[in-house]
Order: structure tokens, then C-alpha cells, then sequence
């Protein structure tokens, strides 16, 4: 959160990824920095034993969703 909200001052487009599993601690870290809008994309959990295959499909499936949340 803290590298997009970082990049977003900087007039840097960009969109916070993460898992399901973490939107509370997304939303209030969000707001701890004063951007509580800052654009997000969450995906489906858990990833880390996904094999390199799974997640190519994953980000296949979120690509629109983050493409849009960047051009919004």
C-alpha cells in the first residue's frame, strides 16, 4: 500500500493488488495514509501455493479489473 500511495503522489498511476484475505488491513492502511480511495484490486486467496501456471489464469482473470482501476 505504501509503494502505490507513494506513486499516486508522485502523479504515478497505479492500483493496490492483494488477496481477499486482506482488504480489512488494506482499507485501514489506506486511510492511515490519507487515501482511502486509493484504487485496489483484490483477488481470489490464497496464492502462495498457486503453481506458476495457476497464476498466469489468475492474473489473466483480474487483467481488465486492474487495467480499469489504472485508466478510472
Amino acid at each position: 500500500m505504501h509503494d502505490i500511495a507513494d506513486l499516486e503522489m508522485r502523479g504515478v498511476p497505479g492500483v493496490f493488488l492483494a488477496t481477499t484475505e486482506f482488504v480489512t488491513a488494506a482499507v485501514a492502511q489506506a486511510s492511515a495514509l490519507g487515501m482511502p480511495d486509493i484504487k485496489r484490486v483484490y483477488t481470489s486467496h490464497p496464492i502462495q501455493d498457486r503453481t506458476d501456471d495457476e497464476m498466469v489464469a489468475l492474473a489473466d482473470a483480474y487483467f481488465d479489473e486492474i487495467l480499469a482501476a489504472i485508466t478510472a
